[in-house]
């Protein structure tokens, strides 16, 4: 059942209302409740996150938009605190880290194989085969630091092998940016594709700049070091395929329709029925925010909202397993590399990323070190080592 944007019934502004139990709830659990659970809670925090990213840049630009976004943005603060929030202590630092680059992976994969432009389409490609290879290098330090095998986490759906060496993913600025899409023209599953994935992310940049300085080995603090330059080069890619020409309005509109959009998409899909009626609720409350913004988009613009929407939304983001079309696209794309915004052969790198990445790594790589021996198999490389002398 696709969603209307056309006669939207959603909770009105003024009624979206939330108590200190509210934002605080039962988390889910690590191990028994299903992986893609966990994935749609890190995906939908990082969207409300860039929400309000954006709600408070647009209000530092807009003094007539100041009043209205503060009041939708409180709503916005809150669904994050209660999504966020669903994350257990139980999880380690580590382990939440490999939660986030199956996020990455997944939801990436997924995108890729249903966007309608081919040249975005290759750029999930190729920012896919990196978050593989951050997976890999995590998944090394969470054995050799905690002792835990990295597909507790991951239950199977995701696989732990190397992809594009982030070794080598290092680029100079200029060739982390992509040719934007037209709005005008773009199909809407572009336009929500890429606001999902940047606020994807960006979440995963800022995650990994709050938590690696807190790590007392220095091997895991040189790995976050190295990784969230790569994520920040990420954010850098994704956010760069965006039109800017649209106007404050047209962007506040579409960050509220693309959180409509997965929060539906969430709700169809969620196993469990204590977190599927929070993404019902917020799905709501989400109908009402396109209902609230597109009226005053009427006020501002002049114009019909409709004009830059589809009467109805795409298909949802399917949560499900890519395993075979990650396989794919590393066995025939792992050795592509930037030249500007164009995506090339091995041999024609720009020698401005070259340059760039030999003196960056002329001191040493932490994502070559932590996984140097290092092959993932089921256990650990302690219970693989035990089970070894137990069998001489």
């Amino acid at each position: 059942m696709a969603l209307s944007l056309t006669d939207i019934k959603g909770c009105p502004l003024d009624r979206q209302r939330f108590t200190w139990r509210d934002l605080v709830q039962t988390p889910i659990s690590k191990l028994d409740d299903d992986a893609f659970t966990r994935v749609r809670i890190i995906l939908m925090n990082g969207i409300e996150f860039e929400a309000n990213r954006f709600s408070h840049g647009a209000a530092r630009m807009n003094l007539a938009l100041r009043e209205p976004l503060a009041k939708l943005r409180r709503v916005e603060q809150h669904q994050a605190t209660t999504i966020n929030w669903l994350l257990g202590a139980d999880h380690s630092p580590l382990e939440t880290t490999i939660a986030y680059e199956q996020v990455a992976i997944e939801i990436t994969a997924a995108v890729a194989q249903r966007e309608p432009d081919p040249y975005l389409a290759q750029t999930y490609r190729f920012g896919l085969l990196e978050d593989f290879d951050h997976l890999y290098r995590y998944s090394a330090m969470l054995d050799r630091l905690e002792g835990k095998d990295a597909n507790n986490i991951l239950q199977c759906y995701t696989d732990i092998l190397p992809g594009r060496p982030t070794v080598v993913e290092h680029r100079a600025p200029e060739d982390d940016l992509r040719r934007p899409m037209d709005a005008k023209t773009a199909h809407p599953l572009s336009k929500l594709h890429a606001l999902t994935i940047m606020a994807a992310e960006q979440q995963t940049h800022n995650y990994y700049m709050n938590i690696g300085p807190l790590f007392s080995d220095p091997v895991a603090r040189l790995l976050y070091a190295e990784i969230a330059s790569i994520e920040e080069q990420h954010t850098t890619q994704y956010e760069s395929i965006i039109d800017p020409t649209q106007t404050w309005m047209e962007q506040w509109l579409m960050h509220e329709v693309t959180e409509a959009y997965n929060y539906f998409g969430c709700a169809q899909q969620e196993k469990n029925p204590r977190i599927r009626a929070m993404w019902e609720r917020f799905l709501d409350y989400e109908l009402g925010h396109v209902a609230y913004v597109m009226e005053l988009f009427k006020q501002h613009e002049r114009r019909d909202p409709m004009e830059i929407l589809p009467e109805k939304l795409p298909d949802p983001i399917p949560f499900d397993s890519q395993r075979d079309f990650v396989r794919e696209v590393l066995s025939g794309e792992v050795d592509l590399r930037a030249n500007g915004p164009d995506y090339v052969p091995l041999d024609e790198e720009s020698q401005a990323s070259i340059d760039y990445r030999e003196h960056m790594n002329s001191q040493g790589s932490p994502t070559e070190a932590v996984a140097a021996g290092y092959r993932w198999r089921p256990g650990t490389e302690l219970s693989t080592r035990v089970n070894q002398i137990g069998h001489a």
